[in-house]
């Protein structure tokens, strides 16, 4: 039998500036992410739906989530490859393609760029070469419909 895990969140709605969503401009998309035990996460919608740019967007967060998903798995993979990571970054990019109509869009790839520092320079190509096994077991990556790359770059200390 798999074994199942579950994950709960609360989404709170704080944009409500008096009169509700009685037009598409009189609200705002502010938000919290919530969980048990854990600090709020301040959201929005994209500045390019009227959000407010200083809070996450669920767009963000996606792209959070593969970058983060990558990283521990990538470091597990390390560990038990016999590779000892240093330290490690990342700046990941999204892209998002609206549908002609306007009215919605999607994902179409997620580059991660990686920035790997490892003990020994005869570790540096292992270290590259498990970034490309990642997405074989990383929970995200096998989650989302749209491509995951990655441009690594690995030196050592």
């Amino acid at each position: 039998m798999a074994d199942t895990h579950t994950y709960d969140v609360a989404i709170e709605w704080t944009g409500n500036l008096g009169t509700g969503t009685d037009s598409y401009r009189s609200f705002s998309r502010a938000h919290e992410v919530l969980a048990a035990g854990k600090t709020p996460i301040a959201g929005s919608s994209d500045a390019a739906f009227r959000g407010d740019p200083a809070r996450w967007n669920p767009e963000e967060l996606l792209v959070a989530s593969i970058a983060q998903c990558h990283m521990l798995w990538y470091l597990h993979l390390c560990a038990v490859g016999g590779v000892a990571v240093l330290d490690y970054e990342d700046h990941a990019h999204g892209v998002m393609t609206m549908d002609a109509t306007g009215g919605g869009g999607q994902f179409t790839e997620v580059t991660l760029h990686p920035e790997v520092i490892v003990a020994d320079a005869a570790m540096v190509d292992k270290a590259i070469e498990l970034h490309g096994e990642v997405g074989s077991v990383c929970f995200i990556a096998r989650s989302v419909n749209f491509p995951i790359h990655h441009e690594p770059r690995v030196r050592a200390q």
